[in-house]
């Protein structure tokens, strides 16, 4: 163990923050437990990045590229979904405990802005199986979305049942030591307004705003004061689409998280391809540590 803090205090005096950061990322899974970094650190939503990777291949791919956490997406080739055995859920944990890589969480396409009642409560009861996966893995949180207000329902109502919906699931979520991450997402919730409305009916303290980096964050008043209408719900992950891949402000975004003091992870969610995934995924860690320095200095 003391071995163990002398490295962690050496890399702290010597090195950049983001630098440090990703250093210490590089210890054993037990010392990274024991000893969370400060600020933000970044990872992987495998969407598109992942998409094709089995587990063992993602763990791998992360571990290579230093980018060591990761949000698991429903459907896609690692294949964590519901129907794992409790064996197998076993074994998802395991693996993540054995690496330095962090599962993050979980990305699911749950939504609750049906007005079919039936198609409501389907979302919701699916959704708190994939929290109870979520727990089993070893996760600790599951991403959902309100995807749009449908044009033939007063607005207020359906923000009210989308908010209604979080809190049901935040309550049987925070059994399980979960998080709801609500991600910004949707042609209508997408926006910064709407998403006020919806938390300023949210009442349990597990559910937060998964940031996502849309281009309507620019919107007026612009994305400062956008941000700072919904911080207080802001939670531990943030969606990016890349460093220097999209035109969005990540150097301000950056500035307003660690204003926040902002402890999270910053997942890139990118869909460009690439013949070198994990070159390019060393190079989003190292632009980003960059950032972090010139931020922090």
């Amino acid at each position: 163990m003391k071995n163990e803090l002398s490295r962690r205090q050496f890399l702290q005096r010597t090195l950049g923050t983001g630098v440090a950061l990703a250093a210490l990322n590089t210890l054993p899974a037990a010392a990274k437990d024991r000893k969370r970094p400060k600020g933000p650190q970044m990872g992987l939503v495998t969407y598109m990045w992942g998409a094709e990777w089995d587990l063992p291949t993602l763990i791998s791919n992360c571990e290579k590229s230093g980018l060591l956490g990761v949000e698991l997406r429903t459907e896609h080739a690692h294949k964590v979904e519901t129907d794992l055995t409790p064996a197998q859920r076993r074994e998802v944990k395991k693996r993540f405990a054995d690496s330095p890589v962090t599962c993050v969480g979980y990305g699911s396409n749950y939504e609750f802005h049906s007005p079919d009642p039936a198609r409501l409560r389907e979302n919701i009861e699916g959704a708190k199986e994939y929290v109870k996966l979520c727990k089993d893995i070893g996760a600790t949180g599951l991403k959902v979305k309100p995807n749009t207000l449908p044009k033939e329902v007063e607005r207020e109502k359906t923000i009210a049942q989308i908010a209604g919906s979080l809190n049901e699931l935040g309550r049987f979520a925070r059994d399980y030591g979960q998080t709801i991450r609500v991600e910004c997402h949707g042609p209508i919730t997408q926006e910064i307004p709407n998403m006020k409305a919806i938390f300023d009916q949210v009442t349990e303290k597990n559910v937060k705003i998964c940031w996502n980096s849309n281009d309507v964050d620019l919107n007026p008043p612009g994305l400062e004061a956008n941000f700072n209408s919904v911080k207080q719900w802001i939670g531990d992950t943030t969606h990016i689409r890349g460093i220097k891949i999209s035109d969005y402000p990540y150097e301000e975004l950056f500035r307003l998280l660690h204003g926040i003091k902002y402890r999270g992870w910053i997942l890139v969610e990118a869909t460009t391809s690439y013949t070198d995934p994990i070159a390019v995924m060393r190079e989003q860690l190292t632009l980003f540590n960059d950032i972090m320095s010139r931020i922090t200095a």
